[in-house]
């Protein structure tokens, strides 16, 4: 019988290639080609799909799919190769996961019952848009899909870590394609240009490359605090070092904003915090002067920016059009999501609004921003926790500088979509699954990769029978 179903399986495959031969042009054909090879590679060996995924995900040039100026849309809808690279590497998990019964689809997280709970908040308010004649089908659909990437990555991370050498070269290759774009973004300095990541399109997205450098930046500055080894300390502190210049030069307000209580909340979480503290808060004071004058250029344009119309004057200050523009949005936001509180007007059902936390209730409503809410605190408090339960300096560091670059993010969301822009959100979920797999890879040890983990199996229920949790240090 097997014998048949092969030969059934190979006419069919040969028959949809000659198809897709005569109606695609050669550079279709290698894409088509290419994904099939990634399709391959990440049924025999997941972790080498990962790795293609993680440099997909500031390498990858985007494709605009749709452009119309409704609601959130005026931008359009744009699509990355990662986007496609993530469809593939999925289809080929859950294809393995077909095969391989043992290795369990989603493993139970303290974090399953947060993300159901905004997934579920993103459709019902999208789906009564679409009945409401407020939000375009395909063009909602294809948001809360993105939306629902971040979290794939999140399970695969998940599924596929069995030890922490695994974990270790994860990170490693994270960094790498941190310091990738940080060299590219250092090649665009002298052009005088707010710089953005590479394959950004028209206008890049300063904003975005902020707040990326800032979360990888302050995640490897946590990792050097912690660990002891001299060279691996100095290598992330030359990371950091390089990862400077580029954040500067982006010109992002948001992500200067955000680097102040990201940096004090590392300098919380240290051995010596006073010391820390105040040296980082000298360090403030001083800024202005060994700042590039293009970032200090940058920040007083907030207040004298010559007279255009729409800004916003607050008693002998007046803002300028962009930061008076958030404000605005804001308070329409606020303003108008009482027209349809529960649910708010659907994903892409409202103009944009260029930040996190009124988009999220404008577009989802009071549940949609309490899920989403709920899921931050679940997602700082599972850190913190595992923060307590670790005692090895390279995991601590790791946790330490995640929780600082998180807060980084939060302060970041205020003026800017954070929390739904690939290239932010694919390298934090991957983070976020490595960090709730920590206590487990600690319970078992370097078990080897190739051990598949019990189906159902609860990291929640491992996390308990650890040891008493000792106090922060």
């Amino acid at each position: 019988m097997r014998p048949v179903v092969f030969v059934i399986i190979l006419i069919v495959i040969a028959l949809l290639t000659g198809g897709l031969v005569a109606h695609s042009t050669p550079v279709r054909m290698l894409l088509y080609c290419g994904m099939l090879v990634i399709f391959l590679v990440t049924f025999i060996k997941a972790e080498w799909g990962l790795y293609i995924l993680i440099f997909s995900m500031l390498l990858s040039p985007e494709i605009v799919v749709s452009d119309t100026a409704r609601g959130s849309l005026a931008r359009g809808v744009t699509l990355r190769l990662e986007d496609l690279l993530l469809v593939v590497i999925g289809l080929s998990w859950l294809a393995r996961n077909a095969v391989l019964k043992d290795i369990g689809l989603f493993l139970k997280t303290p974090l399953n019952k947060p993300i159901l709970f905004y997934v579920i908040a993103c459709v019902l308010a999208t789906g009564f848009g679409v009945m409401a004649g407020r939000v375009e089908l395909k063009t909602g659909a294809l948001y809360v899909l993105k939306y629902c990437e971040y979290f794939i990555v999140f399970f695969m991370m998940v599924n596929h870590v069995r030890n922490r050498a695994q974990v270790k070269r994860f990170v490693l290759f994270l960094f790498l394609t941190a310091f990738i774009v940080t060299v590219i973004g250092m090649f665009q300095i002298p052009g005088g240009e707010r710089l953005s990541a590479p394959f950004e399109g028209e206008g890049g997205e300063p904003n975005t490359f902020g707040g990326y450098l800032l979360f990888i930046g302050m995640t490897a500055a946590g990792m050097a605090i912690k660990i002891k080894d001299p060279r691996m300390r100095s290598l992330l502190l030359f990371f950091v070092l390089c990862l400077v210049p580029p954040f500067f030069f982006t010109q992002s307000r948001s992500s200067y904003l955000a680097l102040i209580p990201a940096g004090m909340t590392l300098a919380l979480m240290t051995e010596k915090r006073v010391i820390i503290l105040g040296l980082v808060s000298v360090a403030l004071l001083l800024s202005p002067l060994f700042l590039p004058s293009v970032v200090k250029q940058r920040i007083l344009y907030t207040f004298n920016q010559p007279q255009e119309p729409d800004q916003i004057v607050i008693g002998d200050l007046r803002l300028d059009t962009s930061t008076s523009a958030r404000l605005q949005s804001w308070k329409d936001a606020l303003r108008d999501f009482q027209k349809h509180p529960l649910l708010g007007h659907g994903v892409t059902g409202y103009p944009f609004v260029d930040a996190q936390f009124p988009r999220v209730l404008v577009e989802t409503g009071v549940f949609g921003l309490v899920a989403f809410l709920y899921l931050l605190y679940s997602v700082f408090r599972l850190a913190l926790r595992h923060l307590r339960e670790t005692e090895e300096p390279y995991c601590r560091g790791l946790i330490t500088g995640f929780i600082a670059g998180f807060v980084g993010l939060v302060v970041h969301a205020i003026g800017v979509n954070t929390f739904i822009i690939v290239r932010i959100m694919e390298p934090f979920w991957f983070f976020v699954g490595i960090i709730t797999v920590l206590p487990m890879l600690k319970q078992e040890g370097l078990a080897p990769a190739a051990a598949p983990i019990p189906r159902g199996r609860q990291i929640f229920t491992a996390a308990r029978q650890f040891p008493a949790r000792p106090r922060l240090s």
